[in-house]
């Protein structure tokens, strides 16, 4: 789709995920920054690329996607999103 011309926040998220599963964190994590370009709104993107920080252990740099990731979600009302990531950032800033 990409390369078809139909480049944007969704597809760009799912070769995110699907990179991400394959091993290839850094190609998903550019990904994943490609999708937030093209929509700064698309909470689901950050949420992939906080996880993906989180688990190559950059902790800092998760915690500030994940605030990003919360401020989108909640300009957009996306719920779920909302919730999951305020319960990720109350135990990332806890003891």
């Amino acid at each position: 789709m990409i390369d078809g011309g139909r480049d944007g926040a969704m597809p760009r998220l799912t070769l995110g995920e699907a990179l991400a599963r394959e091993g290839d964190t850094e190609g998903a994590q550019e990904h994943l920054r490609r999708a937030i370009e093209f929509d700064p709104d698309y909470s689901a993107a950050w949420r992939a690329l906080g996880r993906l920080q989180l688990k190559a252990g950059d902790r800092a740099t998760a915690t500030e996607t994940f605030r990003a990731g919360l401020d989108a979600a909640r300009r957009r009302g996306d719920m779920q999103i909302v919730r999951e990531l305020e319960v990720r950032l109350k135990r990332l800033d806890g003891p």
